[in-house]
């Protein structure tokens, strides 16, 4: 009779354990990453460089396939500021441990305001993202973002930016 009482019991305890397993698996999955940093830019030629704060979030639409960001980030130069703003698409490109590396590209709009104007310019953007989680659940870490930018307006600028900052999971 013992016997007969342990195996279902063994059962049913199996059965939890696996159903905490299954739960701790759907826990590390997130909804997103919100992504906090700083952002710099350079015009190409010349050089001119431009900083400011960046704040972007980003969901997966296709698991293992397609994510989606979308940012803003503002840039101050000598006199000038542009608002960015950009949507990108990701794929991931290869993915360790503790360690994702996405490419993408999208379309992007900035507004400049400076020298006694303002212009809004449609941009082309296109990026690697370096993310790196410090733990195995993946709820903080911080990214690399370097990108290179192309400005459909009358002036055709080029730049070079690179973005940094911290890794949030939105559960």
């Amino acid at each position: 009779m013992l016997k007969r009482g342990a195996v279902p019991g063994l059962i049913a305890a199996l059965s939890l354990l696996a159903g905490e397993v299954q739960a701790e698996d759907k826990e590390r999955e997130s909804i997103g990453e919100l992504e906090i940093g700083v952002a710099g830019e350079w015009s190409l030629p010349g050089g001119r460089s431009s900083f400011g704060p960046s704040a972007a979030i980003e969901f997966t639409a296709i698991q293992d396939r397609l994510e989606i960001e979308l940012g803003v980030s503002p840039l101050f130069a000598n006199g000038h500021t542009a608002w960015g703003t950009e949507l990108i698409f990701k794929t991931p490109v290869f993915s360790f441990d503790n360690m994702v590396v996405t490419f993408g590209l999208g379309p992007g709009w900035q507004h400049k305001v400076g020298g006694g104007g303002a212009t809004n310019t449609l941009v082309g953007e296109v990026q690697l993202d370096f993310q790196f989680w410090q733990l195995p659940e993946r709820k903080l870490g911080w990214f690399v973002e370097p990108s290179y930018g192309y400005s459909f307006g009358a002036e055709h600028e080029q730049s070079l930016g690179v973005t940094v900052g911290l890794l949030i999971a939105i559960p």
